[in-house]
């Protein structure tokens, strides 16, 4: 069965937490910013003019990922997940597809995004799709983050 990306839902929220508690845990740890992500997503994204998408295969949401404002024309991708034992399936690319055009369809200019080069799936998927680095702020928002990352759209 094919993936259908759907957006935020309240009742996904949970799902949107569990996703990426799954990957914070496995690889860092949960930091103050990610907790007021995951723990009040629809107030902290939804209601700051922010998006949540999922992947959803059947009935089972299998990925998602967030976009948070930073200005009038930028947003940063966030939170972007696939569920354990769906990993390689292109889940991710589809999702950043997905980001990519929401982005262009609402006009925005770029897209910036904070990682870390232990993932390097992630970033060859970034890459991939013609993310650049550029340099990070100090201190970084989230302080696994080792790279940051922009799109122009």
């Amino acid at each position: 069965m094919a993936i259908r990306i759907i957006p935020f839902k309240s009742e996904l929220a949970a799902s949107f937490k569990e996703l990426n508690l799954a990957w914070l845990t496995e690889y860092f740890y949960v930091e103050p910013k990610d907790a007021d992500l995951l723990d009040k997503c629809q107030e902290v994204i939804i209601d700051q003019g922010g998006q949540i998408f999922f992947a959803a295969k059947e009935k089972t949401i299998v990925g998602c990922f967030s976009l948070l404002p930073l200005n009038s024309n930028s947003f940063e991708l966030g939170k972007m997940a696939v569920k354990t034992g769906y990993q390689g399936q292109r889940i991710g690319h589809l999702l950043l597809e997905h980001a990519i055009k929401y982005c262009k369809s609402k006009e925005i200019s770029s897209l910036v995004l904070y990682s870390n080069t232990l993932l390097q799936p992630a970033i060859h998927l970034y890459k991939k799709f013609g993310f650049e680095e550029i340099p990070m702020e100090v201190p970084p928002p989230y302080e696994r983050s080792n790279i940051k990352m922009a799109l122009i759209l």
